[in-house]
């Protein structure tokens, strides 16, 4: 979450007067995360979070996105459900943007996660994995492997003013990863994007997933390898084996990954840290001017990238084969 785009308060009260959410009692910017606009709303009905599209999300996808979390909630998947206007439209236009006003959920997202935490995620992930099974649309994920070039592209000419030999870094390991990218493995509905701040808890109990833009159908066990480093590694970045574990157990315990899926695990890993790497990198350099946001550091992903380099197999992330029930 973040406030790229500004709202005056006269057009907020005119885009809410095609809602029955009550009266407009208050409005703040949200000012964390990269991606969109987010404004917590206090009306007289209650709260909700309006959220502006910005520039990696297409008008056309919000259908997808906001479809999805009604699917996922009729499943027993906590996430907050989009309001419809007065003409039964699930968004509309505000400030020259895509905007959506999704329920308010309660609960605090962890900023310094425990196994118990990890282990909450991973149970909820799969359990997203499997109700999406049956969900009737399809959008192609834009930043998997495919879409990771042109992004290098977009940043190759600075990266080396961020960190010395950064250019080479990335594309080293892009020509790794395009020549060995797995096309045989399970594949369905994936979060895409399941880092702390996108989940909420009560105490040590998961109350909800949200933040739904970048979901999209590709391979389930991408979407544990996003978790893998958004979760387990620690402020110093070392890599923790205990959350890994908890999060990988408790995943298994719902829906176990095939053999295959196992043995790719360490490279799909090494695909989400270049992922976030490269989109990190070119927000880091692109941050528009009075943009209410601090870029996060893309040299996290750096260290990150690092490690799972070096990783053999699933057993260097605590666990033996096959499974992750244990």
């Amino acid at each position: 979450m973040a406030v790229y785009t500004d709202v005056a308060a006269e057009d907020l009260a005119e885009f809410l007067n095609g809602y029955d959410i009550g009266e407009l009692l208050s409005y703040k910017g949200i000012a964390e995360g990269v991606e969109n606009s987010n404004f917590l709303l206090h009306t007289s009905r209650g709260a909700y979070i309006l959220t502006l599209y910005e520039k990696r999300v297409a008008v056309d996808d919000l259908p997808y996105f906001l479809s999805l979390m009604a699917h996922l909630a009729e499943r027993g998947v906590h996430c907050p459900q989009p309001a419809r206007n007065c003409n039964g439209a699930v968004y509309g236009e505000l400030a020259g943007r895509p905007a959506a006003i999704i329920d308010f959920l309660e609960g605090v997202w962890p900023r310094r996660p425990n196994a118990t935490h990890c282990a909450g995620v991973g149970e909820a992930l799969a359990r997203m994995h499997l109700a999406g099974r049956d969900f009737a649309l399809f959008r192609k994920n834009p930043l998997s492997v495919g879409g990771w070039r042109p992004l290098f592209d977009q940043a190759a000419a600075r990266a080396d003013g961020v960190a010395p030999g950064l250019r080479d870094l990335i594309g080293r390991e892009l020509d790794h990863l395009e020549a060995r990218w797995p096309a045989d493995l399970p594949t369905g509905v994936i979060h895409a994007d399941l880092f702390p701040d996108n989940v909420f808890f009560l105490g040590d109990k998961l109350s909800g997933l949200i933040d739904f833009p970048f979901s999209c159908n590709d391979l389930l066990a991408y979407d544990v390898a996003i978790c893998l480093n958004a979760w387990c590694f620690e402020p110093d970045h070392a890599f923790n084996v205990t959350k890994a574990r908890a999060l990988l157990s408790a995943y298994g315990r719902e829906r176990q990954l095939s053999e295959a899926e196992q043995a790719a695990l360490p490279l799909l890993a090494r695909g989400s840290a270049l992922r976030f790497l490269l989109t990190r990198l070119v927000d880091f350099l692109d941050v528009p001017p009075g943009a209410l946001v601090k870029p996060k550091d893309p040299l996290e992903y750096v260290r990150k990238l690092r490690f799972h380099q070096n990783v053999e197999s699933v057993r260097d992330y605590g666990l033996t084969q096959p499974g992750f029930a244990a």
